[in-house]
């Protein structure tokens, strides 16, 4: 009987340790990443042309909706969407202080979706109801040509999108 238990208790910690570490961490984020992409609902992922048409409202005040750009706060210096607001990817927290209201209209963009729909899937576990991922984020907004600002060039529009692009310089202070 001891010979047994203490087999059967080898094999459970071994079997369990070993269940444990038999995934990398990039599986295990992957596996994250569905989780949190399954609280958002299906009709709640937009297109770029479903951003731009509620921007529009937005711009026009036909609409109330808060549209967030998550990226750094580099990133969004660079160029963003008039009237977004700007929340730090690892900052939900923050938002769930400032908006009140569960059902408030809200559009979150990234550069492409993936920081979006970890801060999505944040919001609905808070109780967000009304929680909208951009799918393409900045970097579709600028390829399809959509206007950006910026305090220092006020609009711009990018004409090649180029996430590739590597520069050389012969010197480049404070990078």
């Amino acid at each position: 009987m001891k010979k047994t238990a203490g087999a059967l208790a080898a094999v459970l910690v071994f079997g369990v340790s070993g269940v444990c570490f038999a995934a990398t961490p990039e599986a295990n984020e992957k596996q994250v990443f569905e989780e949190m992409a399954a609280l958002i609902p299906k009709d709640k992922t937009a297109s770029i042309d479903d951003l731009y048409a509620k921007w529009k409202e937005v711009q026009e005040k036909k609409s109330t909706a808060m549209i967030i750009d998550i990226r750094t706060h580099e990133e969004f210096d660079n160029g963003h969407l008039l009237g977004s607001s700007n929340v730090d990817s690892g900052h939900a927290y923050q938002l769930a202080k400032r908006v009140a209201d569960p059902n408030t209209e809200i559009w979150v963009l990234c550069r492409t979706q993936h920081r979006a729909t970890y801060f999505g899937g944040l919001l609905y576990k808070y109780g967000y109801t009304n929680v909208h991922i951009v799918n393409g984020g900045i970097a579709g907004w600028a390829e399809k040509g959509y206007p950006l600002v910026n305090e220092y060039l006020g609009e711009i529009k990018v004409t090649k999108y180029d996430k590739r692009l590597k520069e050389e310089f012969a010197v480049r202070e404070g990078h």
